[in-house]
Formats: C-alpha cells, structure tokens, sequence
C-alpha cells in the first residue's frame, strides 16, 4: 500500500511539473499586435463558428479575417434523428451566414456527414438521404469534413459514398484526418480518393502534421494545417512547416470550435511568420490565397464578395430575427471596461 502512494504521489507530482511548465512557456508567448499585420485580407478554410460568439467575429474582422469556411462537424454528443441534421445542416446556409455578414465576413460552408457518426449506420443512411438536397446550395464550396475517425468499415463506406456524391456534383472534399495513426488515415483517405476517382487537385487534406505533409504534396493533393492549442499544430511548428516546404498548396485554419481554440489562429500564425522572416508573398498565399484557389473549383466563391467594402446594417433580420438583443446598438467599445 505505501509502495502504490509513493507511485501516485510521484505521478501527480510529475503531472504539477508539467503543468507547471506549460504555464511558464504561455506566460512568455509573444503578444499579438494587430499592427504588424495591419493592412492583410485572411481566410479561414475551416472554423466552426455555430460554436463561437459575435465577440469572436468582430474580433475576427477587426483582425483582418474577410471570409470563412464551416465544415459540417459533429456537435459533441451523437444527433439522434436525421432532423437533427437537416436543421444543423440548414443553419450552416442560412442564419449562420446571415450572422457572419453581420460583422463584414464572407460565410462559406462545406456539408457531409462526419467520421464520427457515420458509424451510427442507421442514421448515416438517412444523412446520406438529405446530403443531396443541400450540397447545390448557395455558398456550399465542397463536401466536408469527412473520413475517417476510428478508421473503421462503416467509416470507410459512408467516406466513399460521399467521395461519389462529391465527383458527381463536381464540388472539392474536404478531408478530416484521424487523431490516432494519422499517418495510416492520411495514406487511407488519400487512396481511396484516387480509387474513387478523384483528383487530387479536388481534395484538401486536413490536419497535417510534419508526419503527413510531404506525401500529401507529393501526391498532388492541398495540404491544410490546423492551428489548435496542444492537440494538432502550433504555429511555430506551422512557421518551420513552411520554411521547409514553401507555401504552394499549403493553407492553415483554426477550426475553432467548442473546444480549447482560437478563431484568430489564421492572422496570428501570419503575425509569427512575418516575425519569423518568412515572405510576405508566401504568408498571403497560406493565409488567404491558396484556400481560396482549393475551393474556388465549386464555382461559389467570387473574391469581389469579399474584397469590396460594403455597409453594415447590424438591425437587419434573418426569419424575423436579428443579431441585436433587447434593443442593443451595433458593435460595443472593446476598450471600455464599463459594460453599460
């Protein structure tokens, strides 16, 4: 019994270490200043703002974000019915977008049905059912974010129906790459496509790491990073990625969701690139073109829509509703501390 406390006792000891140095090395962080990229357009291929507050979209516009992509995702319990979907589904092209304008910021989305549910069989079924019914929406750019979780049979079956629905609708995939054995998903996901017949140009393969990134270009296909505290890829990481490999067919995102993340991951990798030496034409190219080009392929995405400065009426409505509560005026002064 002593010989187990002494084993517990130093393993929480060990875990307060290292909790204690990771808030050491976040206590040292460079500070982000908005100046140092004062003037850039940033696009992010793949942030989850259903999840995320008007707060973090006017913070996002003010740091120079014009457009976004939301990826149709799971939610963080299973969805028991296809209803489910359809509304989720419907408020991607609809009141998510009309909230998104609401503060200067061009909504895209991609639809499909996600990894993790696709092994509830008996609902994929139905998913797959209703997938048509919104993939030729206005502002739908690809089908996404599918592949593989569990890499698992029914996970590859429902992959390769939505791959065929993709090929036939012409629209690019937007490609979730597995938390575990990432390398085996990433060479999986990127097989199957090509035995699908896809092009590799019509595919963009998500949540690279140092581990997947050169395969991936080498095959042809679009590399996107994911800029997410501890689980994915740090941006210092992504700034040495990018000295390594250039920036053709390299895109980063945040996919800022309900968890620990940072909807301005996208401007403050670009901010630790410009620090880091690296060309302002190739952080353009990772930060904002290259997402564009990948997805452009749907035939949705017109850059004049989020190039031209347009007026912001915050009172307007979506089905009788508007971003505005009980009355409030448009925009808040961030540099108050009086909440009035």
């Amino acid at each position: 019994m002593k010989k187990q406390k002494r084993k517990y006792k130093e393993r929480i000891m060990c875990c307060n270490e290292n909790f204690q140095e990771r808030n050491e090395g976040e206590k040292i962080q460079t500070v982000l200043d908005l100046n140092d990229i004062s003037g850039m357009k940033f696009f992010d291929p793949h942030v989850h703002m259903t999840s995320r507050t008007t707060d973090d979209y006017q913070a996002m516009a003010d740091a120079g974000i014009v457009a976004l992509i939301e990826p149709a995702f799971w939610l963080g319990q299973p969805r028991t019915g296809v209803d489910s979907f359809t509304d989720y589904y419907s408020s991607l092209i609809g009141w998510e977008r009309f909230r998104s304008s609401q503060f200067g910021i061009k909504h895209y989305c991609t639809i499909g049905l996600n990894s993790r549910e696709a092994n509830n069989e008996k609902l994929a079924e139905q998913v797959m059912e209703i997938l048509p019914q919104f993939i030729f929406k206005e502002g739908v750019v690809g089908i996404g974010e599918i592949g593989f979780d569990d890499q698992t049979a029914a996970e590859e079956k429902y992959y390769r129906l939505q791959l065929a629905l993709a090929l036939e609708a012409g629209l690019p995939v937007q490609i979730h790459t597995p938390h575990r054995d990432k390398k085996k998903g990433t060479q999986r996901s990127m097989d199957i496509a090509i035995e699908q017949g896809l092009a590799p140009h019509m595919v963009i393969v998500d949540h690279n790491n140092e581990e997947t990134v050169k395969e991936v270009l080498d095959r042809g296909f679009w590399a996107a990073f994911t800029i997410y505290p501890f689980t994915k890829m740090g941006n210092e990481r992504m700034v040495e990625v990018v000295k390594q490999y250039g920036s053709e067919r390299i895109m980063i995102n945040s996919a800022a969701d309900w968890g620990i993340s940072d909807p301005l991951a996208v401007p403050k990798t670009a901010a630790l690139m410009k620090k880091s030496g690296i060309s302002i034409k190739d952080i353009e190219l990772v930060t904002y073109r290259n997402a564009i080009t990948a997805f452009a392929q749907s035939g949705q995405i017109d850059e004049q829509d989020f190039l031209t400065v347009k007026t912001i009426d915050q009172s307007q409505k979506f089905e009788s509703n508007s971003i505005l509560r009980g009355g409030q005026q448009p925009r808040i002064d961030k540099n108050s501390i009086i909440i009035s």
